[in-house]
Formats: C-alpha cells, sequence, structure tokens
C-alpha cells in the first residue's frame, strides 16, 4: 500500500560516479511522469561518489521537490543502496533503474500496464544488449544457473530496470551481492514476477562498476539465496544432502579397510586410505553442524541487526503532486 500521504510511484536511482548523466537522467524522468498525470518522487541513492555526483544530486533536489536523495557514508555497494531506498520510498509502485542512461525512461508505463496484469515484480528483459562480449557472457551464465537453481524462469536477473508493488519488497533485507536475487526472493515470497522486453542504449558516459569477480561474489550469494528461500524452513536438506554424500564417501572407505583387516589381506595402519576416510567422516560432520550453524546465525543478524550501510545526510522529497517539478 502506499505509505500515508505519498506519491503513486517512487523512482530508485542509485549511483556511483555517474556525474555526466545524472542532469539528462533527471530531465527524460521528469518528462515521462509529469505526462503520466500520477505523483512520484525520484530518489537519488550515492554510493560513496567521489566526482561531482553529490553536488549534482544536491542542486537537482534544492530545485525540484520531487526528488530526495540518500547520502552514504561510503561506497556500500549496489544492494545496500536498494535496500536503503526501498525503505525511505513511499511509493505504491517503487521502479528502480540505473544512472548511466543505458535504461530508458519511455518505458515506464509499460511496467506499469503489466503490473496492472496482477503481477507484483516486473523486471526488464535486455533482448539486445549493448555491452561488450566480457560482460555479456558471463551474464547469460549467470541467468542460466540461476534460473536453475531458484525454479524462477527469467532471462535478465542482471537488469536492474525493475518494478514493484510496494508490499513486495517493504519487508527484504539487503546485502552483498543480493540485489541481483530480488526477484528470486519476491518469488519464493509469494509474490507473482513478470519480465517485459526493454530497449538498452550503449553506455555514454564513465565505465561499468562491476567486473568478472561479481560472477565470484554471486555465486556464493545465490547459495545463500537458496538456503533464505527453498531451504529457509529445512536448512538440512541442503548441508544435509552434501555432508552425508562426504560422510558416506567416508564410512565407504573406512568400510573397505575393515573388510581388508578383518580377512587378513591388509593391515589396517598405517595406510594413507585410513586417514582419508577419518577425514571424510570429519568433512561431512563438519559441513552438516559448522555450515548449518554458521548460516543460521548470519540470517538472523541480518533480520534483527543494524542494516549493513551507513547514511551521511537524506534529503525527502517534499509535497508532490504531478505539475511542474519546480517548488
Amino acid at each position: 500500500m502506499r505509505a500515508s500521504g505519498g506519491p503513486a510511484i517512487s523512482v530508485v536511482v542509485p549511483l556511483l560516479n555517474e556525474e555526466e548523466s545524472i542532469e539528462e537522467l533527471h530531465g527524460r524522468l521528469t518528462r515521462v511522469l509529469t505526462d503520466m498525470g500520477r505523483t512520484y518522487e525520484i530518489l537519488f541513492v550515492n554510493d560513496g561518489s567521489t566526482d561531482a555526483s553529490p553536488r549534482i544530486i544536491d542542486q537537482l533536489a534544492e530545485s525540484d521537490r520531487h526528488i530526495g536523495v540518500i547520502h552514504f557514508r561510503r561506497n556500500f555497494g549496489k544492494a545496500a543502496a536498494l535496500d536503503a531506498a526501498f525503505s525511505h520510498a513511499r511509493g505504491e509502485v517503487v521502479i528502480t533503474m540505473d544512472a548511466d542512461l543505458q535504461d530508458e525512461p519511455n518505458e515506464i508505463p509499460s511496467f506499469l500496464e503489466k503490473l496492472d496484469e496482477g503481477y507484483d515484480l516486473v523486471s526488464g528483459w535486455k533482448q539486445i544488449r549493448n555491452d561488450p562480449v566480457d560482460k555479456t557472457l558471463p551474464s547469460k551464465l549467470f541467468n542460466w544457473t540461476v534460473s536453475q537453481v531458484s525454479g524462477l524462469k527469467l532471462d535478465d536477473f542482471n537488469c536492474g530496470f525493475k518494478a514493484y508493488r510496494r508490499e513486495a519488497v517493504c519487508d527484504l533485507r539487503l546485502y552483498g551481492e543480493m540485489h541481483r536475487f530480488v526477484p528470486v526472493l519476491v518469488h519464493w515470497n509469494g509474490f507473482r514476477v513478470a519480465q517485459i522486453p526493454v530497449e538498452h542504449h550503449a553506455r555514454q558516459f564513465g565505465k561499468s562498476k562491476y567486473g568478472v569477480e561479481r560472477l565470484f561474489k554471486g555465486f556464493f550469494d545465490l547459495l545463500t539465496v537458496l538456503l533464505n528461500t527453498r531451504y529457509r524452513t529445512r536448512p538440512l536438506h541442503l548441508f544435509g544432502c552434501w555432508g552425508a554424500i562426504v560422510g558416506l564417501l567416508g564410512f565407504a572407505v573406512m568400510a573397505y579397510l575393515s573388510v581388508l583387516h578383518f580377512t587378513g589381506l591388509k593391515v589396517l595402519h598405517p595406510r594413507p586410505l585410513l586417514f582419508l576416510g577419518m577425514l571424510l567422516i570429519l568433512v561431512g560432520i563438519q559441513v552438516v553442524s559448522t555450515g548449518l550453524l554458521g548460516e543460521l546465525i548470519n540470517r538472523s543478524s541480518h533480520d534483527t541487526g543494524p542494516p549493513s550501510y551507513r547514511i551521511r545526510s537524506f534529503h525527502q522529497p517534499g509535497d508532490v503532486d504531478a505539475s511542474s517539478p519546480r517548488a
């Protein structure tokens, strides 16, 4: 539901060193949202920018009452930026998009139309992606893997252009690289997820903030998401499975050595295979106990502890309407 006195739409724009594109993006968003005739706000989240981006968004907020600004004390990552924005956004519908002008604001009405069909999250799908091959190929592998593991069939989990009903994200806690898995988290909370094709422009300014190392981070976060969704209420089905496999291998080794010993074919010790069997049994027990305990403690700390980011300042948008952005 819409926050009391809040706008119909909240557009969330996390950014890191995007000084060349901010003003143009603001102009495009303002034209589209004003033409739609709905009340709106635009929340810029400065994720520790070191260029002129903080000054630019502060100036825009002074001249446009629709703009809210969140400044982080340092770079905490996109997941933290979205987590902060979801906590402060007041709109009935929350739209997220990148600040690099690769997303097209004119497609916002298409997202809203898809939401009106009864969906709770609509994700953009960059069918034709204007990025170098070192980004597109890893992204295809990532999308296929997440679809297979999560059971949610989307073609582009990485697309930052998404629209959400407020109730679908108000209870999420994002950290690490979890922003890539918001559709999975929402899906496993019982909400309906869909996708629509979107236009993807080539980057005009600056450079991408993501490299190949994001795949490794994403893999471990995928395991966390898997535990906190499919296996949240039955974590032993995940850890117990792998622990049992390793432990059974250890028991098989020990059984083999025992047969050799009691039949007099081989002396039980000293043999490297004996130590391998013992090691496999111990590892199996540790996978079940230590891994399960550690993940559950981690989940509890993120549910009840402080957020993973620190805000230096927050400027809330003023009373909003669908008229001119000038105060």
